[in-house]
């Protein structure tokens, strides 16, 4: 096996986890930000869902929880967390979804989810390519176009 498909799904799942950073984190899309969490626990290399479940990742994520109890912290940095915490509580066969054909089934259906709710509340396809909306309607088209590439 040559290093080449493995470095291009690498690469993918770097883009895609990068592309949910950047519309977790944008105000002004027109979609439902939750639905991101279980998509980039899906979507993560390895090394990233490693750091996570490792003493790195619970020391960020408890201290993360004490700062959110005591101070207020917006929805759109909150999501960062939840992931953190979604992937630390996650059962061994809900992380074993990773990087198989099911797994790409469950991102492909978030991801189509979430296209169809940017596009249907954005009103046109003309102004999904607008000034204000052309950020988030890229990243929720390398979103879906990422899981097409691992069903096969």
């Amino acid at each position: 096996m040559s290093i080449e498909p493995l470095l291009a799904i690498r690469v993918a799942c770097t883009i895609s986890v990068e592309d949910e950073r950047v519309l977790m984190l944008a105000k002004g899309t027109a979609i439902q930000k939750s639905f991101l969490v279980p998509l980039v626990a899906l979507q993560a290399p390895e090394s990233i869902i490693s750091w996570i479940k490792g003493e790195y990742g619970m020391w960020t994520a408890f201290l993360a929880l004490l700062v959110r109890l005591f101070y207020f912290i917006p929805g759109e940095l909150d999501l960062p967390f939840l992931t953190m915490l979604l992937v630390i509580v996650a059962p061994y066969q809900a992380l074993t979804l990773r990087g198989t054909q099911g797994g790409a089934i469950v991102s492909l259906a978030i991801a189509g989810y979430l296209a169809f709710q940017h596009f249907s509340r954005v009103g046109s396809l003309r102004r999904a390519f607008d000034q204000g909306a052309i950020v988030a309607t890229l990243g929720i088209i390398c979103i879906a176009l990422v899981p097409c590439f691992f069903l096969f």
